[in-house]
């Protein structure tokens, strides 16, 4: 039993290991998010979440619920959301600690987090820039892809916040004033994507279509469509080494690793360093720079970017379908 934000939160088979490879447990991992709890807040605080459970740990398989169970108990505070596919679910959201310390009981590891405030559902107020390698391509083309996507907002005005995915690559986010919806921010995000590809087609592409992108590293803007869950700052991934997605300034993205970041670094390292995003929040942004970019590229005659096949069919999107197999079925119509 624990005393968590004013709540007695019980954790059950505390000593059940999560991490086999390097010994962490269920207890180990509530310490850890109890010991970055203030920044955890700071990104996460307010914001609905989809739970990821593993039942066996890291190493076994898991499961998403969407919906908060029947049997939660009463102080919870929850939210109604709504998937790309249009249906609704009640989920959790991550109030304060004590909702967050429930939510590792039923072995969540880490945190899908809405890109709003669960009062504030009609508007997304972060733009996710998600730099995701492709094989074969190693961490040092990511810095490199990170270092042109910084520039870019630089020329912009805009002030970006990097952290790692707790995996192969980068999140780059920008806190935006609560002007815009998810379907604007998502404009913003293609039109950063095709931007940088034009600057540097070796090295950043905005190819939808995994066959189109080469060794190269792909800005994923469908990370910002409506209802998409991110995975969040400072939380725990599936790995054998319990790695963080950790929050890091720019001149870090220079020298450190992802891998080198885990439950048992990641807090002597915030001990010692604070918070990088420890200004976040303070002076939310305009979306315009972007969506001028955006409107620019409409202007000259580019199409919507293509969406994921769980969204309905949008005005202006080219034809779901990979090249490769249209150039072989050229009969193939709109929506298919």
């Amino acid at each position: 039993m624990l005393d968590v934000a004013g709540r007695s939160v019980v954790v059950t088979s505390p000593d059940k290991v999560f991490f086999p490879e390097c010994g962490e447990t269920k207890l180990d991992l509530v310490r850890y998010y109890l010991a970055v709890e203030e920044p955890f807040m700071r990104a996460a605080g307010g914001r609905p979440t989809l739970m990821q459970r593993f039942p066996n740990g890291a190493a076994g398989s898991s499961f998403f619920q969407k919906r908060v169970p029947d049997n939660a108990p009463d102080w919870l505070q929850t939210t109604i959301v709504s998937t790309p596919n249009g249906t609704t679910s009640r989920a959790l959201v991550l109030a304060d600690m004590a909702h967050v310390v429930w939510a590792v009981n039923l072995a969540c590891l880490g945190f899908h987090v809405w890109p709003y405030r669960h009062d504030r559902s009609e508007v997304a107020d972060e733009l996710r820039l998600d730099l995701d390698p492709q094989p074969g391509v190693h961490f040092d083309g990511v810095r490199a892809a990170a270092d042109e996507l910084r520039k870019l907002l630089d020329e912009l005005g805009m002030t970006a916040f990097p952290k790692t995915t707790g995996n192969r690559g980068l999140h780059v986010y920008v806190r935006l004033e609560p002007r815009w919806d998810s379907y604007q921010v998502r404009a913003a995000a293609v039109a950063a994507a095709r931007e940088l590809e034009r600057r540097r087609p070796d090295l950043i592409t905005a190819a939808w279509w995994k066959e189109e992108r080469g060794r190269r590293v792909f800005l994923d803007y469908n990370q910002n469509a409506p209802h998409k869950t991110v995975f969040g700052a400072w939380s725990v991934r599936a790995r054998p080494a319990a790695q963080v997605s950790t929050p890091v300034t720019w001149d870090e993205v220079e020298t450190i690793h992802p891998d080198d970041l885990t439950i048992a670094s990641v807090p002597e390292r915030l001990a010692a360093h604070g918070d990088p995003w420890e200004q976040i929040n303070e002076a939310p942004q305009s979306l315009e720079p972007l969506l001028e970019l955006h409107e620019r590229d409409r202007a000259a005659g580019l199409m919507d970017a293509p969406w994921p096949p769980v969204y309905p069919k949008q005005p202006d999107e080219p034809p779901r379908v990979a090249p490769s197999r249209a150039r072989k079925d050229p009969g193939t119509k709109q929506g298919k």
